[in-house]
């Protein structure tokens, strides 16, 4: 029980700022090609309060690795070719997470001896969840199921017609979400991933 609750509040810090940089990273993709609507929303802001949807928070801390923030704003008219641009604006936030996995990758190797022990130790752990938190983030929000970042991308590589009837999935997404991660077939499909491409930055 209390290894539990030590691991919760080890997660707080890294699940808030790795769904605040996902989110800031879409917004600002949208901002350079030309929608300034996340910015006038007040969403460029690592602020997490700013970003926090409450289900999607909850099942990340059970599941440890998986969940999502509140999106932010894009409105597509803003953009010269909405549909090549939405598709990079969606990338923008699997792409942050994975960066910012690479990046603790390196910090906890250049650190790991003075972090190996003592006092010090936490931010081991937590240089480690971070770690495994944005790798999570970064492939389920790869599922190509809108409104998660992948539907966005079939959206934007399917033919006009294929792609108009992707898109009106959209409304059943959330529903359909929930099914397969409480019935596990998320676990069986992307954990296996998740922990491959995790433990390899954690082994370099």
């Amino acid at each position: 029980m209390q290894d539990s609750i030590t691991q919760i509040i080890l997660m707080i810090v890294p699940i808030l700022f790795s769904l605040s940089v996902h989110e800031v990273s879409h917004g600002l993709a949208a901002y350079r090609f030309g929608d300034p609507t996340a910015k006038l929303a007040g969403r460029l802001t690592l602020n997490p309060i700013k970003h926090i949807d409450v289900i999607g928070l909850a099942v990340l801390f059970i599941t440890r690795m998986i969940g999502w923030a509140k999106p932010v704003p894009v409105d597509a008219r803003y953009f010269k070719n909405p549909r090549q641009d939405m598709l990079w604006v969606a990338l923008a936030g699997p792409a942050s997470n994975m960066a910012l996995a690479v990046i603790f990758a390196v910090i906890l190797k250049l650190l790991a001896p003075l972090l190996a022990t003592g006092f010090l130790y936490p931010f081991k752990i937590m240089l480690e969840i971070t770690i495994m938190i944005n790798v999570g983030l970064a492939i389920f929000n790869l599922i190509p199921i809108p409104p998660l970042d992948g539907g966005r991308v079939m959206v934007g590589i399917l033919p006009e017609n294929m792609a108009r009837s992707w898109s009106q999935i959209e409304p059943y997404g959330f529903v359909i979400l929930l099914v397969l991660i409480f019935t596990r077939t998320v676990d069986l499909v992307l954990m296996p991933i998740i922990y491959r491409i995790a433990n390899t930055l954690l082994s370099i």
